[in-house]
């Protein structure tokens, strides 16, 4: 199944609303966990949370579209940005 890369870039400044959003923005991952194999916040360089990187499994873009737009987080306006591109992993395994 092809994998695709999720990259969010928090807004500035708006680490208070990904905290408040945090544990439906989990709540919602977890129910893709056969999808979704690999997941975590990027870091600003005081080490708080600034964004959101994600490995997603799906038959097509679109499927990745959905489970990114559905997000809680993007829902509550959080991501300045957010890229999505299919990938291959060459190292690593997925499982």
């Amino acid at each position: 199944m092809p994998t695709f890369i999720l990259f969010c870039k928090d807004k500035p400044k708006s680490l208070d609303l990904r905290m408040a959003t945090r544990e439906r923005h989990l709540a919602y991952a977890g129910t893709f966990a056969s999808q979704l194999k690999l997941g975590g916040p990027l870091l600003d360089e005081n080490g708080d949370m600034a964004g959101s990187v994600m490995l997603f499994e799906a038959e097509a873009i679109e499927e990745a579209q959905a489970f990114s737009a559905n997000d809680p987080y993007r829902q509550a306006g959080l991501f300045e940005s957010v890229d999505i591109h299919p990938m291959r992993v060459t190292l690593g395994k997925l499982g």
